[in-house]
């Protein structure tokens, strides 16, 4: 076996015709074998036509890579996503434009969560010693994922080992995602390991990741191993790829090297080039304390652990907030005073003309614990869909689980999703 292989490639735009032909002459590069039943896994976490337009890979991508595909007469090309948790990821798909493009050029783009699920084992998790995992991916010849280069407010960075999330059941999608994301990521590539990987690298994104702000950087990054791919993208991102939680997992648990030396890399763009462009602020929502708003906030530990549960109560806080930003920017700014704990804090809490709110089952303040009201939400993990109506509430900001649009859009999507679940087990499928 030689070296991973991994190819930058400048792409200033979505142009279908400038995609495709980058796509076919790499995958021609990588000697890669485009064969029998394709399934092609994008990251479509959330979309919304008013205000999430960037945080999925654009879906001319995934048009490019299905016409290449079908130049080489395949078997069967399809299309899927598991998006985030609690919505039904057919919205997504819609709101983003996945069912229109996929549709008119003949090719399924499913929620996997309406399609049957077999449990595989997983000899080398940590957490996940098994998982449900969609006939479309254990019967596929060969898989491609397809993700967006982007910040991500706990992981550092998303890309090709973190869109695995994306294959999980909502079932299990939750399971371990508090302080252990890190390792679970890994756990779950056992399963959601692909033959291609074709990153979204035209438009990157900072902020919260499932409702982010764009920065053009013009380039796709294409390999034959996925972390591979994932530390040259670190590179290009600012990041050293041993700093990054869930790379570092992964070279330990032997799925390849972190060092550039070790990788194979070509294209007509360099790493330093890419890495030296504009990128935003990538800490933006990764840094709570960092935000411009009068809401203070207090991180605890995960119970029997040194460390802070990122992935989890943190993680969702960050989530809802930066949905509510970029939903209605300044709403940050005009929040009323007061605090936010997440786990067990060990210090004060002091907020004597706001309110405490306290998140997730576990979360205390071992120290002075003083507001003009305490509340608490109740859960573990708890999902940001369940905390956009009570911390707008709580600090005066607008939530938007009261916008009529995405209220009415979320109720027939969801009749959707249970028509095609009980069609689909009438039907075997």
């Amino acid at each position: 076996m030689g070296k991973p292989r991994v190819i930058l490639r400048k792409c200033e735009d979505y142009r279908l015709d400038r995609l495709a032909g980058v796509i076919r002459e790499s995958c021609a590069d990588l000697d890669i074998r485009l064969q029998g039943k394709v399934f092609i896994k994008p990251n479509v976490v959330t979309a919304n036509r008013k205000y999430i337009r960037h945080s999925y890979t654009h879906p001319a991508m995934a048009a490019a890579m299905i016409q290449v595909l079908q130049e080489r007469d395949v078997e069967k090309i399809t299309v899927g996503e598991s998006g985030g948790f609690g919505i039904p990821s057919r919205l997504f798909l819609k709101e983003s434009d996945y069912l229109d493009v996929c549709g008119m050029m003949g090719v399924a783009a499913v929620d996997l969560n309406e399609h049957a699920m077999a449990p595989v084992d997983l000899e080398k998790g940590r957490w996940h010693k098994s998982m449900l995992l969609s006939r479309f991916i254990r019967e596929a010849d060969t898989k491609i994922w397809m993700p967006k280069l982007k910040y991500h407010i706990f992981c550092s960075i998303t890309c090709a080992l973190k869109l695995n999330i994306g294959i999980l059941a909502h079932s299990e999608r939750m399971m371990f995602h508090d302080h252990r994301i890190h390792e679970k990521i890994v756990d779950v590539l056992e399963a959601g390991y692909p033959d291609l990987v074709v990153t979204d690298a035209v438009d990157i994104t900072y902020g919260f990741e499932s409702a982010p702000y764009p920065v053009r950087l013009g380039a796709l990054i294409l390999s034959d191993h996925p972390l591979a791919n994932d530390v040259v993208a670190a590179h290009v991102m600012g990041y050293r790829p041993e700093d990054i939680k869930h790379l570092r997992i992964a070279s330990e648990r032997g799925y390849g090297s972190l060092s550039l030396d070790d990788l194979e890399i070509g294209g007509d763009v360099g790493i330093e080039e890419l890495a030296a462009r504009p990128k935003g602020n990538r800490t933006l929502f990764q840094n709570l304390s960092e935000l411009p708003t009068p809401i203070e906030f207090f991180a605890g530990l995960a119970p029997g652990t040194d460390a802070v549960c990122d992935g989890g109560c943190e993680g969702a806080v960050k989530g809802c907030l930066g949905t509510i930003e970029k939903r209605r920017p300044g709403s940050l700014a005009r929040a009323r005073k007061g605090a936010i704990v997440t786990g067990i804090y060990h210090g004060d809490v002091i907020v004597p003309d706001g309110t405490a709110l306290l998140i997730g089952d576990c979360t205390q303040v071992t120290g002075r614990l003083e507001a003009k009201k305490v509340r608490r939400i109740k859960g573990c993990p708890i999902g940001a869909r369940d905390l956009l109506i009570h911390i707008p509430l709580l600090f005066g900001m607008p939530s938007p689980m009261l916008d009529a649009r995405d209220a009415s859009l979320f109720v027939t999507q969801s009749v959707a999703k249970g028509v095609n679940i009980l069609t689909h087990r009438m039907l075997g499928r």
